[in-house]
């Protein structure tokens, strides 16, 4: 097996690793609940993932991953991440968590259209037709009425778009940034981020959460040494796709602890996009 097939099934691998482990970590944030500031569990958040991204540039160079010379590069990347998981977080409160995860799975949808302008990026056409399948299945998800499409359909969405921002930022780093040092940097602008809101909104957290708010922060910060990977081993949209199995786990967790299951066009709509990831995913496997 050839080193360009090896690196691409690690990036496959490291995509639908991250996939599970983001849904737990949101999974973990909605059964928070209102309680806690978007801020103060952003803080949180990036706190305790700075552990596991440590210990691995620790372990990797002895610290030597986390040199750069591309602060601004880092910058562009965590500002976009940083919005997606306020947006992403705050929709939480509103929408069942399967639909949070469908529509914030329209991120590939929006990488392989920006890889081509901020890529260069050259999308063949079952790709084209993955996009197309995928914004039908957006539209059966929030179904839009005469009163227009909810306040956290547009926050979810509003956190796939700045989500694919930071993918292709990760993608235009790759040639020189360590998958660690991304995750650092990402990791760091969380903490100094959610800390200046702490003045403005903060909760003490009671002595049952603590563990739970560990776990966000643990889980999240694997997670995103994963998708970094993954986003540095292959080309942004092919490595996208194969976090949609994070819907089916979604789903499973959203009915089986808070009986939460979308209607029937929405369950529809989310197999649409279900299917449009995978109808991307069996031509690359061909390709």
């Amino acid at each position: 097996m050839n080193s360009t097939r090896v690196a691409v099934y690690k990036a496959i691998g490291c995509s639908l690793a991250s996939a599970a482990l983001f849904t737990i970590m949101v999974a973990l944030i909605k059964g928070m609940g209102p309680q806690y500031p978007i801020g103060q569990i952003l803080f949180v958040r990036s706190l305790f993932a700075m552990i596991p991204t440590l210990w691995l540039a620790y372990r990797l160079s002895g610290w030597q991953e986390l040199r750069t010379g591309r602060i601004s590069a880092h910058l562009y990347r965590s500002g976009a991440g940083i919005c997606s998981m306020f947006f992403t977080f705050t929709a939480l409160s509103m929408i069942p968590l399967a639909t949070v995860m469908a529509l914030s799975y329209v991120a590939p949808i929006f990488v392989t259209i920006l890889a081509i302008p901020m890529l260069g990026e050259t999308v063949p056409l079952h790709r084209w037709a993955g996009v197309i399948i995928g914004f039908a299945g957006v539209l059966l998800v929030v179904h839009p009425d005469v009163s227009g499409i909810s306040l956290g359909a547009v926050l979810s969405l509003a956190g796939a778009l700045t989500a694919a921002l930071a993918m292709i930022f990760i993608r235009r780093m790759a040639d020189t940034e360590s998958s660690t040092a991304t995750a650092f940097y990402f990791t760091l602008a969380g903490v100094v981020v959610g800390a200046a809101t702490l003045p403005f909104a903060n909760v003490w957290p009671e002595l049952a959460d603590i563990p739970t708010l560990i776990a966000i922060g643990l889980v999240g910060g694997i997670g995103q040494i994963l998708i970094t990977m993954a986003y540095q081993l292959g080309a942004a949209s092919m490595v996208a796709p194969f976090g949609y199995i994070s819907l089916v786990f979604s789903l499973g967790i959203g009915f089986i602890i808070w009986s939460e299951l979308p209607t029937m066009i929405e369950l529809f709509g989310i197999l649409v996009i279900t299917i449009s990831g995978f109808v991307t995913a069996f031509y690359e496997r061909q390709r």
